[in-house]
């Protein structure tokens, strides 16, 4: 799929015509070209798939936690097309060696983020992703994130935070694994 840079100019100038704007004003006449190159980088994640991240592995005789956490992204609520912002803290335990390199796990994060969005559907398809290409023993995901549509509409509430976690394997069945994770998140 790609970005149809003429049908997002076409629309943008009609929004802005269409909330009593005048398209052809000099501060605006290139508006609809700027949102279209925008669009198309915010939302190059539509084109990746986050298990593209995971076909390099490295055989490490490692079986315990690897977190990289405070992962910043920016995304786009898919209710409202507007911005949501945040930090990712990806962590798993790996399996029979199974490592793949740390900058991969931030670029799933980046690759999901970039596409219209639910923060809980970003967690899950991040830890999805993680266990379908490496068969950890465990998975935790935690996005912490303001969302704009919460910010400057409706509820009106800067600075408050939406927290999504998706926990799998070990994370999910053993209480002290999940909160050692959680505790170097908080950290």
């Amino acid at each position: 799929m790609s970005i149809n840079r003429e049908k997002i100019q076409q629309a943008v100038t009609m929004i802005i015509d269409a909330i009593g704007e005048d398209p052809e004003r000099e501060g605006l006449i290139d508006t609809p070209k700027r949102v279209a190159k925008m669009y198309e980088e915010v939302f190059a994640g539509l084109d990746q798939d986050p298990k593209e991240y995971f076909e390099t592995i490295f055989g490490e005789e490692h079986e315990e936690l690897v977190l990289v956490k405070d992962i910043p992204f920016y995304s786009m609520c898919e209710h409202h097309l507007l911005p949501v912002y945040g930090n990712a803290h990806v962590g798993y335990i790996p399996r029979d060696g199974k490592v793949t390199g740390l900058s991969k796990l931030a670029r799933a994060v980046e690759a999901v983020a970039k596409r219209p969005q639910l923060q809980e559907r970003m967690t899950t398809t991040v830890a999805n992703a993680i266990v379908e290409s490496l068969n950890p023993h465990g998975v935790i995901v935690v996005i912490e994130a303001e969302h704009m549509c919460m910010t400057m509409r409706g509820v009106k509430k800067p600075g408050s935070k939406t927290v999504t976690s998706a926990v799998r394997g070990t994370f999910e069945q053993d209480v002290s694994s999940r909160s050692e994770a959680m505790s170097l998140i908080r950290d």
